[in-house]
């Protein structure tokens, strides 16, 4: 009986040489397309449902199973990814967190990526970023610079070692209160436009999850405020899980194959306990593997980018 998923994970998607920042780490329109090309030849599309079926009731999967997954909830994939999957009878998985979409927030992740975006020079966002920690160093009681440098810098398949120090340092190193405010600084510096009127531009819109959730598309969950989960309290975590499934459930998802797409690829065994409290069926990291259900437990699956399989068919 085969028990193997490739799930890809994808993020941005636009043709990119045409968007305002054609620096952002994205997928062009044109590969994405490719990209399906090359599944349909090679592998068997599945849904959530599916995949759930087969984790809980043992149904036989089609050899070379892959399942599309979306994070972060751009407007990317309702206007480019949304209709080339419905026209072609593909299901995609979409994680969506929350407060990005019903509060018109930027999310500190997408400031970082439009902050890079926006500097080809890194060097330059280091050195406003080191000019902002003097600034707040005695009233945040913050560690040197050079402290903060030697801990997070460390390149990554991905990313150089000065991107990597930039995102830890923003996403998860810095206490919540000095981090929010030094995103804001250095996106108000480095892309100056209002936050607002960009998110509004950025992230989808709960009438088009709901037009995707009604046209056969799966609706995740990638909690509230898109927090690195295991650097939460249990009580915390609570919260973001219990919002992520009210919103789930208010825009007409199925709870009977809830899932989850932790953000950053990031949870502990509090993550794994807590949702096994709310039912969630599976849950999707960063690990980069194919998923075998009959090794990988059912809430740490892993995935591949989409840069890990070939854009043409």
């Amino acid at each position: 009986m085969n028990q193997e998923v490739t799930v890809v994970m994808y993020h941005y998607v636009r043709d990119l040489k045409y968007s305002r920042y054609p620096e952002i780490k994205g997928l062009d329109v044109d590969l994405f397309k490719g990209q399906l090309e090359f599944l349909a030849k090679h592998y068997n599309f599945i849904t959530m449902e599916q995949m759930v079926d087969a984790i809980e009731k043992q149904i036989t999967l089609p050899k070379n199973a892959v399942l599309l997954t979306f994070d972060d909830a751009y407007i990317d994939h309702f206007n480019a990814v949304f209709p080339i999957l419905y026209n072609k009878g593909i299901q995609g998985s979409f994680f969506t967190p929350v407060r990005a979409v019903t509060e018109h927030v930027m999310l500190d992740v997408n400031k970082i990526h439009f902050i890079l975006a926006s500097q080809n020079d890194k060097s330059k966002i280091i050195t406003r970023i080191y000019q902002l920690l003097d600034q707040y160093r005695k009233e945040y009681t913050l560690e040197s610079n050079r402290y903060y440098y030697d801990k997070l810098a460390t390149s990554t398949r991905f990313d150089t070692e000065e991107v990597v120090f930039i995102k830890r340092l923003l996403q998860v190193e810095l206490q919540e209160d000095i981090r929010n405010l030094i995103c804001s600084e250095l996106f108000k510096y480095f892309v100056q436009f209002d936050e607002t009127v960009f998110s509004r531009e950025l992230y989808l819109n709960i009438d088009q999850i709901k037009c995707m959730c009604k046209n056969g598309m799966h609706i995740g969950a990638h909690g509230f405020d898109h927090y690195w989960l295991g650097s939460l309290s249990r009580d915390k975590q609570e919260i973001e899980i219990d919002k992520s499934l009210n919103f789930i459930k208010s825009i007409g998802g199925d709870i009977k194959y809830a899932s989850i797409c932790y953000p950053y690829g990031n949870y502990n065994q509090d993550t794994l306990e807590l949702l096994e409290k709310y039912n969630f069926k599976i849950g999707f990291t960063t690990k980069v593997e194919v998923a075998d259900l009959s090794k990988h437990r059912p809430l740490e699956i892993p995935r591949l980018d989409t840069n890990d399989l070939p854009k043409y068919a």
